[in-house]
């Protein structure tokens, strides 16, 4: 479990070709504290850390995960914000992410709004009513809170420090980035018989 609160951003070093991926990812994280087999949020996707250096961790991505989120994309320096599992305890600035995308976003619109940037985006169909005014939305491992929605999608506004501390103020219009839902919304869509 994570809460969007990005502490850090990460760059690809290298990266397997096929269906199924292994990444090296470059982190500020004190890697020696971090266990083989810990859950990290790269870009928004939950990943397994398999393997750690000194200034490096190593995850593996599925079919699936290359399939349906951002990380079929990934070069050598691309650039992932990056977040470790909560532990018990811990503040709970954002919300509450899982980790598991549930569909991709395309950047339709970015204009400036005073020092802030505001974000348009575009979403898939089944998940655009999913999305609510003032509720929170995860985009590329980023806690926002939405600001305006429509039938195709949502909008947000980046204050400065979010701009500079991800990799949300490099997006520009036609960029994808991973989508999670709030968590709420996800079981209330369960219930109503409308799986996102």
């Amino acid at each position: 479990m994570f809460t969007g609160i990005v502490t850090d951003v990460g760059t690809v070093r290298s990266a397997t070709e096929g269906a199924e991926r292994r990444f090296e990812i470059a982190t500020r994280f004190p890697t020696a504290e971090i266990a083989l087999g810990a859950s990290i949020a790269c870009a928004g996707i939950c990943l397994t850390v398999t393997a750690t250096g000194p200034d490096w961790f190593a995850v593996y991505a599925s079919a699936e995960t290359i399939a349906r989120t951002t990380a079929g994309a990934w070069r050598p320096g691309s650039r992932l914000n990056l977040e470790r599992a909560l532990r018990m305890g811990d503040e709970l600035g954002g919300h509450l992410v899982t980790g598991h995308v549930d569909g991709l976003a395309t950047l339709t619109g970015r204009s400036a709004e005073g020092e802030a940037l505001r974000l348009a985006f575009a979403v898939p169909p089944d998940l655009a009513p999913l999305i609510a005014t003032k509720g929170s939305v995860t985009v590329d491992g980023v806690s926002l809170t939405v600001n305006a929605t429509d039938d195709a999608g949502f909008g947000v506004a980046i204050i400065p420090h979010t701009r500079e501390a991800t990799t949300l103020g490099a997006l520009e219009p036609g960029d994808r980035a991973n989508l999670e839902i709030d968590l709420l919304a996800r079981y209330v869509a369960r219930l109503l018989g409308r799986t996102p």
